[in-house]
């Protein structure tokens, strides 16, 4: 009984497993394209542009170089008299450290006026950090009231994750703000059952669960979030780290960073770290656990649960634990070949447990790689030869040995066929293989146009190639001459594909059957194409168009005559 129960229990981690544990992580490529596109709004014209800039550079941890240089242009950008302007650049000046945006006389009451009941969560949102970048007071009584009701006339989303954010440097009771995250993240759109995501896109998806987490961090309780909504939510944002538009680069720098950092939830990815090909020459398979942020997670104990052949199912490996890196903390190795797999794919499922405690860390069963096993091939039993259509004479053929070529040239006309078969071989465990492509390619020698023929395997794995000259005169253009055979193979699994140049061959076609015109060319230049506009209608002379005129107004004419009369 136990036995079964962990078969199924492997089979559910399989099944299961593979749509949620992260395949992935930000790399330090990605981050160093992540800070290229903040690096884009330098030299500062705008005050939006800078905060985001300066924010997402100091969460990558590449703050701005020259900050006096930043904070004089950040300070020179700034209108007293914007609400949003002040935000911007109070929270740049606050990421540059040593920088102050001063306030104006007036700004603590423009930005406690902000903070109203008509007021929306996003303006709210600005002027409340406004007030908190520049160390100005903050009534967090009238703050809580202005949000509950703004909250009322817009619940979206995008309005939460600002609540969140407000609502985590608020003082007093934030309890009820803190119990509509559950019903704010069933609001997500599930997708293909790994990813979960807000209408409202990147920037939406990540300025809530960032919100979120810094919301339960003040409440020091796990925001009511299950494991496999935070994974899909943490593949939904890996999917997107090409982002290119900057307040989303910025936010999604931010939540990535919370996801790799609060004291709740942290995802594990787990990641191929070598060559998807795994061979006798190059055996060991290699992942990389770290969290999204690519950092180390400690000490671990990572096992591969099973390895699963794509083709037939067959299960190759089980428990079999990966040995760590001396030289990479977050790297771990497998010795694949040892299982003695054949080749083809496999999906190595792996689970990873901390050899310390850690509550925090999700995702830990039932992540998925994928690997090849590849194999080097040897062609054997090559026989080539030419019969007649009607076999009323035995084939001749001649054996070949790879990769000679044929010693004499074979000779063939429209009345005969073309025959060759030949068997692939492991060269490992010898047995016979198929492989996706195998071609024969005739050249003429003379025009070095090429036709390309399949060689097809049998039930017992033999391929073979069976060209009736007569039959294919079309192919060839009708042209007799000398041609050259080639035999191409290849296949994903293969190590060694080739292209043999193994025999000349002369074709002879029917004299005339050629047709007389040539076959015209699809890509040549065609005749222009001249349209010819219909010609205008012969219109009558003026005198007969006058005179009907005249006479259409002639009763009106009369009529005028008429009344003047009368009066």
């Amino acid at each position: 009984m136990a036995k079964v129960t962990s078969i199924l229990y492997l089979f559910a981690v399989a099944v299961v497993g593979q749509a949620l544990t992260p395949s992935t992580f930000l790399t330090t490529v990605d981050q160093a394209r992540l800070k290229s596109v903040f690096e884009t709004a330098h030299p500062y014209t705008d005050v939006v542009y800078a905060h985001y800039s300066i924010l997402g550079l100091k969460l990558l941890g590449s703050p701005v170089t020259d900050t006096q240089g930043a904070c004089k242009k950040v300070t020179s950008l700034v209108d007293n008299n914007d609400v949003s302007s002040l935000f911007h650049a109070s929270s740049a000046a606050k990421a540059l450290g040593n920088c102050k945006v001063s306030a104006a006389a007036n700004t603590q009451q423009l930005l406690s006026d902000a903070i109203k009941e008509t007021a929306t969560v996003a303006d709210i949102y600005y002027a409340f950090f406004a007030l908190k970048n520049l160390g100005l007071s903050v009534d967090n009584a009238k703050t809580s009231k202005a949000l509950t009701e703004a909250l009322k006339k817009d619940d979206s989303p995008t309005s939460y994750g600002y609540a969140f954010l407000i609502a985590s440097e608020l003082t007093g009771d934030v309890s009820k703000i803190f119990d509509s995250i559950e019903d704010v993240i069933a609001q997500a759109d599930e997708v293909d059952e790994k990813y979960l995501q807000f209408e409202g896109g990147l920037y939406t998806t990540s300025l809530v669960i960032d919100g979120a987490y810094k919301l339960a961090e003040k409440s020091k309780k796990a925001p009511t979030i299950s494991e496999d909504k935070v994974i899909k939510f943490a593949n939904y944002f890996l999917s997107r780290k090409h982002v290119h538009q900057l307040r989303a680069a910025c936010q999604f720098v931010s939540v990535i960073k919370t996801l790799t950092e609060n004291k709740f939830h942290i995802p594990v990815a787990v990641s191929l770290a070598s060559p998807v090909a795994v061979s006798q020459g190059a055996s060991n398979v290699q992942v990389r656990v770290t969290n999204l942020l690519g950092g180390s997670l400690g000490d671990l104990t990572v096992t591969a649960d099973s390895a699963r052949h794509l083709g037939d199912e067959a299960i190759v490996l089980s428990k079999k634990p990966f040995t760590a890196v001396k030289s990479d903390k977050s790297l771990y190795q497998l010795n694949f070949m040892q299982a003695k797999p054949p080749r083809g794919f496999y999906k190595i499922t792996i689970s990873v447990n901390p050899k310390k405690v850690d509550k925090r860390l999700i995702g830990t069963a039932g992540a998925e790689v994928q690997v090849k096993v590849t194999t080097q091939v040897s062609i054997e039993n090559v026989e080539i030869g030419v019969a007649d259509k009607d076999q009323t004479s035995a084939a001749r053929t001649t054996k070949l040995q790879y990769p000679v070529k044929a010693a004499n040239m074979l000779e063939a006309d429209y009345h005969q066929k073309i025959l060759m078969k030949f068997q692939l071989k492991d060269k490992i465990d010898s047995s016979l293989l198929t492989a996706h492509q195998t071609f024969v390619k005739l050249t003429n020698q003379q025009t070095n146009q090429e036709i390309i023929f399949v060689a097809e395997a049998d039930a017992s794995k033999t391929n073979k190639f069976d060209l009736d000259v007569g039959a294919s005169v079309k192919e060839f253009g009708y042209l007799s001459g000398k041609y050259t055979m080639e035999l191409i193979v290849g296949d994903a699994v293969i190590e060694n594909p080739f292209s043999w140049y193994f025999a000349d061959i002369t074709l002879t076609f029917p004299e005339g059957a050629a047709p007389k015109k040539d076959k015209e060319n699809r890509y040549s230049k065609k005749p222009e194409i001249k349209h010819l506009f219909r010609e205008a209608e012969k219109r009558p002379p003026a005198a007969v168009s006058t005179a009907f005129t005249f006479l259409v107004l002639s009763p009106i004419l009369i009529l005028l005559v008429l009344v003047t009369v009368t009066n």
